[in-house]
């Protein structure tokens, strides 16, 4: 194959990078490779070795759509999380990458328990994706997700088919009473933007991802106070919760969980930008 006949499809990706950087994309390079390599059914490895009788103008609509800031993943119909490929779309949280230092502290506690099978509970799991990858990355937990709202159930179920996850349509803040007391991990994405902040959020995500799984009161912390008392319940003494926040929310959310009210060790854990991510406590005795 000769340079020039394979040069049309990175000389187009080239003049999309601009349209996506000029719509103020945040990663508008890679948004172009993706989408090049999502319609020409290749990866972005591979994007030189597409010939210029293969391009597809329908690039050009993906373009579009991309710069009028709709999610790239609701484009190509699919997410990736730590080792998974997730189904997403229109009614789903839209998995980000700074969760996967979240779920990443959280498999390496569970591990880390003298517990042959350690059960795990995922509150707010929209897609899924949190309780797929401590199903896949932790062989023998035994894994509950908990979805209220029903078009993000959708996609949970279509992505935990065949897993041993298992999926409950239910309010996080009242679900699995027949778990009290005998969970070993109690994991969360709640929402947490402050309805203040609205304009400020992202059009991809207030535009595109479901309110619930966005905004939780005035200052964002109302489905984490209600996911303490959740926890409180669900876990056993010795037991751990892992709940994401907002870096900005860094040093508010360990005082959610005190000592008085049956825990220890609250702290807030830097993502890999060493920016305050999530707060992890353990569940001590009565």
């Amino acid at each position: 194959m000769t340079p020039s006949s394979r040069s049309l499809l990175l000389a187009e990706v080239a003049q999309a990078t601009l349209r996506l950087a000029d719509a103020g994309v945040p990663s508008p390079r890679f948004d172009a490779e993706e989408l090049a390599a999502y319609v020409h059914g290749t990866d972005r490895t591979k994007l030189q070795l597409v010939p210029d009788a293969d391009f597809d103008a329908r690039y050009w609509e993906t373009i579009a759509r991309r710069e009028a800031r709709e999610p790239l993943q609701h484009i190509t119909g699919r997410a990736f999380f730590r080792y998974l490929e997730l189904r997403v779309g229109p009614g789903v949280f839209v998995p980000r990458p700074e969760t996967e230092s979240v779920v990443g502290w959280a498999i390496e506690a569970v591990r880390a328990m003298d517990v042959a099978e350690p059960v795990v509970v995922d509150l707010c799991t929209g897609s899924g994706a949190i309780a797929l990858a401590l199903a896949q990355e932790v062989p023998r937990s035994r894994v509950h997700a908990v979805e209220l709202d029903e078009g993000a159930l959708a996609w949970a179920r279509r992505n935990v088919e065949g897993s041993r996850v298992v999926l409950h349509h239910g309010d996080a803040l009242s679900a699995l009473p027949e778990l009290d007391g005998q969970v070993d991990l109690v994991i969360s994405n709640p929402p947490y933007i402050p309805l203040t902040e609205w304009e400020r959020v992202a059009p991809e995500a207030r535009d595109h991802d479901p309110e619930l799984s966005l905004f939780s009161g005035e200052d964002g912390l109302d489905t984490i106070r209600g996911l303490e008392r959740t926890a409180h319940r669900l876990l056993r003494p010795g037991g751990v919760i892992v709940v994401e926040h907002a870096d900005t929310q860094g040093g508010q959310v360990p005082w959610l969980f005190p000592e008085d009210q049956g825990w220890a060790d609250a702290a807030d854990r830097p993502d890999l930008n060493n920016r305050p991510r999530f707060t992890t406590a353990r569940r001590v005795a009565p």
